[in-house]
C-alpha cells in the first residue's frame, strides 16, 4: 500500500479536483477492458484492479471485463499431466482440453474475479460467450504461415462469427459489472475457446464503447529503441507493422486494437498492469501510463 498519510489534505483534494474533467467527459459512457498477465496473478495488483474497476462504475462509468487465463489453463493441464501444444501461437484445443478450458475460464478464473469485484464493493456477474447467446462462433482455420495452401487443426479454437451485447447492455443498465469468459458457441451448441484480445475488441465494437482498454506485461508500445509511444494514430501503427517495430506477442494485440479503433472506438489504451491503479491513472488523468491508440 503506497502511504499517502503525507499528503497534504489541499493537495489530495487538488489531485480529486483533477479528475473532474475525464469523469464529466466519460459519464454514461462503455469501457471495455480486457484483463490478463500480472495484474491476474499478482494477489495486490488484483485488489489495486478491482478497486479501480468499481470506483469507474462509481463515477457512472460502465466498466466491462474481458478476461483470459493462460497460466491458469496450463496449470490445470499439467496436474491432468496434459502437455499444451501451440500451432503459431495458438494453443491446440481437443475436446478434453476445451473441457478444461472451460472449466478453468468459465469457472475457477472467472468466479475469482466476480469476488474481487464484489469484494471491492461493487456488483459484478459472471457470463461466458453462451450466456445470452452471446458469442457465436465457428472453428477458426488456421493457415500456415510459410504455405498459405497448408491448414492446421488447431481443434476447438474459434472465430467469432457475431456478438449479441443485449445481455452485457441489461446487466450494465441495472448497476452491475459484466465478467466475460472468452468462450463462444456454434451451430451445433459446440464450445470454442477465442483469443481474449480478440474478444474484448471486438465486444468494444458491437457496445460502441468509448475506450477499449488492455492490460499488459509491458509498458505500453515501444519504438525500436525501447522507448515509450504514448499516443498513435491508427495510420502511424500501421507504419509501424510495416518496418517490423511491432512484431511477436503484441501483434494480435495491437492488430485487435486497430480495428476497433477504426470501428468506432474512440481511443484504445494498451497499458502496463504491472503499475499499480494504471488503469485510474490512465483514464482519469492526463499522465499516459501507456499507449493511446486515436482513432484519428
Amino acid at each position: 500500500m503506497t502511504d499517502i498519510s503525507k499528503i497534504e489534505a489541499r493537495d489530495k483534494a487538488e489531485i480529486l479536483a483533477q479528475a473532474l474533467p475525464y469523469i464529466r467527459k466519460f459519464h454514461g459512457k462503455t469501457l471495455v477492458i480486457k484483463y490478463g498477465g500480472n495484474a491476474m496473478t499478482d494477489p495486490a495488483l488484483q485488489a489495486d484492479f478491482a478497486e479501480d474497476v468499481v470506483l469507474l462504475k462509481l463515477v457512472g462509468m460502465n466498466p466491462v471485463v474481458v478476461h483470459g487465463g493462460g497460466p491458469q489453463i496450463e496449470n490445470a493441464l499439467n496436474r491432468l499431466g496434459k502437455k499444451g501444444e501451440f500451432i503459431q501461437g495458438m494453443r491446440v484445443t481437443d475436446a478434453e482440453t476445451m473441457e478444461v478450458v472451460e472449466w478453468v475460464l468459465g469457472g475457477e478464473v472467472q468466479q475469482d474475479i466476480v469476488g474481487l469485484i464484489n469484494l471491492a464493493g461493487g456488483k459484478a456477474v459472471g457470463l461466458t460467450g453462451r450466456d445470452g447467446a452471446m458469442i457465436r462462433a465457428q472453428k477458426l482455420k488456421m493457415v500456415d504461415a510459410n504455405d498459405p495452401t497448408k491448414e492446421h487443426d488447431v481443434g476447438q479454437v474459434g472465430d467469432i462469427v457475431s456478438i449479441d451485447p443485449s445481455v452485457v447492455k441489461a446487466l450494465q443498465d441495472d448497476a452491475f459489472i459484466p465478467v466475460i469468459s472468452p468462450i463462444g458457441f456454434g451451430d451445433e451448441n459446440e464450445s470454442y475457446n477465442i483469443n481474449a484480445d480478440v474478444v474484448a475488441g471486438k465486444l468494444a465494437i458491437v457496445l460502441k464503447a468509448e475506450k477499449l482498454v488492455l492490460l499488459t506485461n509491458t509498458p505500453g508500445v515501444l519504438d525500436k529503441s525501447g522507448k515509450l509511444l504514448t499516443d498513435l494514430t491508427a495510420r502511424r501503427i500501421e507504419e509501424l507493422f510495416a518496418d517490423g517495430t511491432i512484431s511477436g506477442g503484441m501483434l494480435p494485440k495491437i492488430s485487435g486494437a486497430l480495428d476497433a479503433a477504426k470501428s468506432g472506438v474512440n481511443a484504445v489504451h494498451i497499458i502496463d498492469g504491472r503499475v499499480p491503479h494504471a488503469m485510474l491513472l490512465e483514464i482519469l488523468t492526463d499522465q499516459a501510463y501507456g499507449t493511446m491508440i486515436r482513432s484519428h
